[in-house]
């Protein structure tokens, strides 16, 4: 039994008590000896608080119940060891990938569980620079003053005007949206929402969101299963409906790492006789797909279809033309 559950039972036995209970009592039922006790009681006195009295007379410990007009009970949510180190990892990697989304919102909820943790006498914060994120073409450089904003709305299930700038044309819109869901991927943060400007869904990039203003009415309801079929049916980010699949053949040297990867969700793959692998992606707009297919270079093959396989053609004579000797 570790530390932080002796507490907790400790907790539990004098709570449910209207007498006091000897040190003798106490080590049986919590399996420690007569020192180890007292070190729990000074712990919960000293870091927690804890009303606890020893009674000369009676020979026990007990709680002051003329110490306050409740029934004292540990302070805020209370976890074993290893959910407290669960927990606070969580935290340190949402803080690594998304440098200060959710700092202030939780700052007070980390502290308490860093206090937790010191009673084993280790240091959280030099455990957790063990944990090492590396994000891969991240875009948002510094923190997005918008995200409490839209996450609240989306939560609250109300609407958010904003003024959106896209990138693939440099225009500035204005935009109703009803938030749907919010969603991290390749290292950076989407929006999907119901667009009342074009009246269907959209996805909006959150460091492209040059303002965002909640309105107080209720945002428009779109059926999970319909989400699902609209965001996810298709390749990467691309939303949409998935009207092609491309057959990819990879050489057995790749195939060792590939195989292991989740392309999409309804992909289907295959070995084939000479030991190379052939998967089959889903996909509507091409264009992420084929970077994702490039970067294996000559260790993958575009079966079908066509048209994918000629635009693979043509990146690749450009790439051949920039490296020509002159």
């Amino acid at each position: 039994m570790d530390r932080f559950e002796r507490i907790y039972q400790l907790h539990n036995i004098l709570s449910g008590r209207r007498t006091p209970i000897s040190n003798t009592q106490l080590q049986e039922k919590l399996e420690c000896s007569e020192a180890t006790v007292k070190r729990l009681v000074t712990l919960m006195r000293d870091h927690f608080d804890a009303p606890i009295v020893y009674d000369r007379k009676r020979n026990g410990y007990h709680y002051d119940t003329e110490a306050g007009e409740h029934p004292y009970e540990l302070p805020g949510l209370w976890f074993n060891a290893e959910e407290l180190w669960g927990l606070l990892t969580c935290h340190t990697l949402l803080r690594k990938i998304s440098p200060g989304l959710f700092g202030e919102q939780i700052a007070q909820l980390q502290n308490r569980i860093e206090k937790l943790l010191a009673l084993d006498r280790s240091s959280a914060e030099r455990k957790l620079e063990c944990i090492k994120i590396i994000p891969i073409a991240s875009r948002q450089k510094v923190r997005n003053p918008w995200f409490s904003k839209i996450a609240g709305a989306l939560f609250d299930s109300q609407r958010l005007d904003l003024i959106y700038e896209a990138r693939s044309d440099g225009q500035t819109t204005a935009r109703n949206v009803s938030p749907q869901n919010l969603v991290y991927y390749r290292d950076n943060w989407y929006l999907d929402a119901w667009c009342h400007f074009r009246r269907e869904l959209r996805t909006f990039a959150l460091e492209r969101i040059k303002t965002a203003t909640r309105q107080d009415i209720p945002s428009q309801s779109v059926e999970r299963e319909h989400l699902e079929d609209y965001f996810s049916a298709s390749y990467g980010i691309f939303s949409g409906k998935a009207e092609h699949t491309a057959k990819l053949k990879f050489t057995p040297e790749r195939a060792r790492w590939v195989a292991d990867e989740q392309w999409h969700p309804k992909q289907t793959d295959q070995w084939l006789e000479d030991g190379s692998y052939e998967l089959n992606v889903p996909f509507g707009d091409h264009r992420e797909l084929l970077m994702d297919i490039l970067r294996h270079g000559a260790e993958v093959e575009i079966l079908e279809p066509a048209f994918l396989r000629e635009a693979a053609i043509e990146q690749i004579e450009k790439m051949a033309k920039i490296y020509q000797k002159k």
